[in-house]
């Protein structure tokens, strides 16, 4: 993540002339449990994006990249993967070369939530659907009961990409998505070992033990990845 976070930044800032950082705060990748309600309702936050801000009325109404055309309709998301590295070789070589001369067309896979991955591609389109729809209700009744209209297509590609908003909405990311109460006390207590043991491995890495063992998932310090 961290690579593709500054590449993205890299390749904003070469598109609209952005000099400095993009994003507020580092990465973190936030535990989804489980549960089928859990993994679901983090589809449908990802869905909404869009009708939930007001800036359009439907999911599929928004003008960039979404994912709702290719969950519903089986449209491919496509793009190109520039390669910088040989463009500035090519560069200082002197050469001039076509914008896609060293591109890669690219196809992003989608894969199905945990809790769908045995239901048919056909049941999958239906229930993307189904929560699109409550996105769409819901997102309408906001309008209705506030009086306001989404932005639209024409104002949001109009807006200059160096805007700022008045106000930015911070919160606290949680540590974990979950539903029960039962699985998010067994996701704690599982952190809490975690941290506990990670930071016995550290003492003993400290104190010079190099066999030091550190739990699954974990960055040691100065030490590679604890994969699982």
């Amino acid at each position: 993540m961290r690579y593709l976070n500054s590449n993205l930044v890299r390749e904003m800032g070469r598109l609209v002339g952005w000099s400095d950082g993009v994003w507020s705060r580092r990465y973190q990748a936030i535990l989804v449990s489980g549960e089928a309600e859990a993994q679901i309702s983090r589809l449908k936050y990802v869905l909404s994006h869009g009708p939930k801000e007001g800036l359009v009325e439907r999911p599929r109404d928004w003008p960039g990249l979404h994912s709702v055309r290719a969950l519903t309709e089986g449209e491919p998301i496509e793009g190109y993967w520039f390669s910088r590295t040989l463009e500035y070789a090519a560069r200082q070589r002197g050469e001039t070369f076509d914008r896609l001369q060293y591109a890669t067309r690219e196809t992003v896979t989608l894969s199905p939530l945990p809790c769908w991955k045995d239901l048919s591609a056909d049941a999958r389109r239906t229930r993307a659907l189904s929560l699109i729809s409550q996105i769409e209700t819901e997102a309408a009744a906001r309008r209705s009961r506030t009086g306001s209209e989404p932005l639209g297509v024409a104002a949001i590609l109009g807006r200059h990409p160096h805007h700022r908003p008045r106000n930015l909405k911070k919160s606290p990311a949680p540590l974990f998505h979950a539903i029960s109460h039962a699985v998010r006390r067994e996701l704690y207590e599982g952190y809490a070992w975690f941290v506990a043991a990670f930071r016995q491995a550290a003492e003993k890495l400290k104190a010079g033990d190099r066999s030091a063992v550190f739990p699954t998932g974990s960055f040691p310090p100065a030490l590679p990845f604890v994969g699982g």
